[in-house]
C-alpha cells in the first residue's frame, strides 16, 4: 500500500510517542537530569495528545493491514496517553528532587520504559490484525517488568517483576497457541476476516472456539481476571506506586480496547460455549476480587483485588455486545481511570520521595484527616467513586453498564454484579473510616507539606474534581464516547 499525508497524520499520537522515546534515551546518554527527562517526557505525551485532534479529522483509516484508526482507536489513544501523563507526574514525584532525598539509583530510565509501554498501548487500542495485537501487547508488557522490578533495593518489587515477568510470558503463550488455531481454522489473521470466515461456516468449528478460548486466557491474564489473577495483590504490593499506578490504568485500558474491538468485529467468535466461559469468569472475579480485598490490609492490595471486580462489571457490557455495550465500556473505564490514578496517587504522595517501602498499610491512614485534610478529601471521593456512590464519576460508569446488562437481558450477571458492588461499599468505607480516626503514633510515612503546590499534587487534585464533576454533570463524556463508537465505523 502506499502511504499518503492521511497515514501520516491518523499515525501522529503514536509517532511522536516513539519519537519522546528516542529524545529521551538520547537526552539520559548526553547527560543525567531528572528534571529534563521528566520535562521532555511530559512534553512528548502532551503533542501526542494534541495531535490527536488533526487524527480524527481522517478517521477512519487504515494503516497497513495491522492497524485501523476510527474514533474508537482515537478515543482509547487518548485515555492511555492521559493516564500516562498522570503517572508520568506522579512518578517525578515519587522518586524526589535532586538532593540526596528521593530514590538512590539512576531514575531517568523509568520515565523512558514508561513511554515505551504507552507506545505498545497506542498500537493496541488500534490493533485489527492478530499480529497487531500481538506486537502491542508485547510491546506493552515487557517494559512493564523493568517498572515492576525498579525499586530493586526492595525485595518486594524484585519478587513482583519476577513473578509478572513468568506469568506474563505464560499468558502470551496460550495466546499465541490460540491465535495459531484460529489462523488454521480461518487463514486470515485480520478480525473482520475471521469474524466473516467463521460467519459464513455457520457455527463456529471446535477448533476456532477453542483457538478464541486460549486467546481470551492470554488477555484474562493481563485483564487479571479469576481464575488468572494470582499475580494482581503481589505486583500491585511489590511494584513501585507510579507504577501500580500504570498497571492498573494505562495497561488495562489498552488491552480490554482490542478485546471489546476484537468481540465486536467478530462477532461469530464469540458464540457458544465461549459466552459461558466469559460469563462464569465474569462471575468468578466479581465474587473472588469483592471477598478477597474484605480480608486486606494493605491499600495497594485492596486495589489490586477490587480492580479484578471491576474487569468482572466490565465483562458484562462486553457479553451484553449490543445496545449500549460499547459505549458502557467507553465511560465505565474513563471513571475507572480516573478513580484508580487518584487512589494510587495518594499512595504516591504518601509514599514521596522515595524511602523504601511504600506508604502502603492501612495503618498508615489513620488519622490522616488530622494531618492532611485535603489529601484526606481526594482519597475520600477515589473511594466513593469505586464504590459507585451517587454524584461520583464510577456511579455514572456502573449505571451504564447495569443498563446495559438490563438490556440484553443478563440477570444473573447483574445479580452477582449487585452482591459484589454491596460487598464493595463495605471495605471502601473502611477505609474511610480508618481516615477519619485518631491517630494512634503509628505513622512511618507522611505526604510533603506542601503537596499541593508541586505537579503530583496538582494533577491530583484535577483529578479528583474530575471525577466529581463528571459524577454531577456526565453530559461532556457521553457525548465524548457517543462519538467514539466503533460499529459504525467499520471501513
Amino acid at each position: 500500500m502506499e502511504f499518503t499525508t492521511q497515514h501520516f497524520i491518523a499515525l501522529l499520537p503514536l509517532l511522536i510517542t516513539s519519537a519522546t522515546v528516542v529524545l529521551v534515551m538520547l537526552a539520559i546518554a548526553w547527560k543525567r537530569n531528572h528534571t529534563l527527562t521528566f520535562g521532555l517526557s511530559v512534553l512528548g505525551l502532551n503533542l501526542a495528545l494534541l495531535s490527536l485532534l488533526p487524527a480524527l479529522g481522517v478517521t477512519p483509516i487504515e494503516v497497513t493491514p495491522l492497524l485501523l484508526v476510527d474514533k474508537f482507536a482515537c478515543y482509547y489513544m487518548a485515555l492511555v496517553l492521559a493516564a500516562t501523563l498522570a503517572c508520568v507526574t506522579l512518578t517525578h514525584a515519587y522518586l524526589g528532587g535532586e538532593s540526596g532525598k528521593g530514590y538512590p539509583g539512576n531514575r531517568e530510565e523509568l520515565y523512558l520504559l514508561m513511554l515505551l509501554s504507552a507506545a505498545g498501548g497506542l498500537v493496541l487500542v488500534s490493533a485489527q490484525h492478530l499480529a497487531g495485537l500481538f506486537i502491542g501487547l508485547e510491546l506493552l508488557s515487557v517494559p512493564t517488568y523493568g517498572m515492576i522490578a525498579y525499586a530493586f533495593f526492595n525485595k518486594r518489587s524484585l519478587e513482583a517483576g519476577i513473578k509478572y515477568m513468568v506469568l506474563s510470558a505464560a499468558g502470551s503463550a496460550f495466546l499465541l497457541f490460540g491465535m495459531a488455531l484460529l489462523y488454521a481454522e480461518s487463514g486470515n489473521l485480520t478480525f473482520a476476516g475471521i469474524g466473516a470466515k467463521l460467519a459464513a461456516d455457520g457455527l463456529p468449528s471446535m477448533l476456532a472456539q477453542l483457538g478464541v478460548g486460549m486467546m481470551l486466557i492470554g488477555l484474562s491474564f493481563k485483564l487479571s481476571l479469576v481464575p488468572f489473577h494470582l499475580w494482581t495483590p503481589d505486583v500491585y504490593e511489590g511494584a513501585p506506586a507510579p507504577v501500580a499506578a500504570f498497571l492498573a490504568t494505562a495497561s488495562k485500558v489498552a488491552v480490554f480496547a482490542v478485546l471489546l474491538r476484537l468481540y465486536q468485529m467478530s462477532p461469530a467468535t464469540a458464540g457458544g460455549w465461549l459466552n459461558e466461559l466469559l460469563t462464569l469468569i465474569a462471575i468468578a472475579s466479581i465474587i473472588f476480587g469483592n471477598l478477597l480485598a474484605l480480608l486486606q490490609n494493605n491499600l495497594k492490595r485492596l486495589l489490586g483485588y477490587s480492580s479484578i471486580a471491576h474487569f468482572g462489571y466490565l465483562l458484562v457490557a462486553l457479553i451484553a455486545s449490543k445496545g449500549l455495550a460499547v459505549e458502557a465500556v467507553g465511560v465505565y473505564l474513563a471513571t475507572y481511570v480516573l478513580t484508580s490514578l487518584g487512589a494510587f496517587g495518594v499512595i504516591t504522595l504518601m509514599s514521596t520521595p522515595y524511602s523504601g517501602r511504600d506508604a502502603d498499610a492501612l495503618y498508615e491512614y489513620r488519622g490522616l484527616f488530622w494531618r492532611r485534610p485535603y489529601l484526606t478529601a481526594v482519597l475520600t471521593v477515589m473511594m466513593l467513586s469505586l464504590a459507585g456512590i451517587p454524584l461520583t464519576a464510577g456511579f455514572i460508569g456502573k449505571f451504564y453498564v447495569v443498563a446495559a446488562g438490563v438490556q440484553s437481558q443478563q440477570w444473573w450477571l447483574l445479580v452477582a454484579l449487585v452482591i459484589g458492588s454491596a460487598i464493595g461499599v463495605f471495605y471502601y468505607l473502611r477505609v474511610m473510616v480508618t481516615l477519619f480516626m485518631v491517630e494512634p503514633n503509628l505513622r512511618r510515612h507522611d505526604a510533603p507539606l506542601h503537596w499541593g503546590q508541586q505537579a503530583g499534587g496538582v494533577m491530583l487534585l484535577f483529578v479528583a474534581l474530575l471525577a466529581f464533576f463528571l459524577g454531577v454533570y456526565p453530559q461532556p463524556l457521553l457525548e465524548l464516547v457517543q462519538q467514539a463508537s466503533l460499529v459504525a465505523l467499520l471501513p
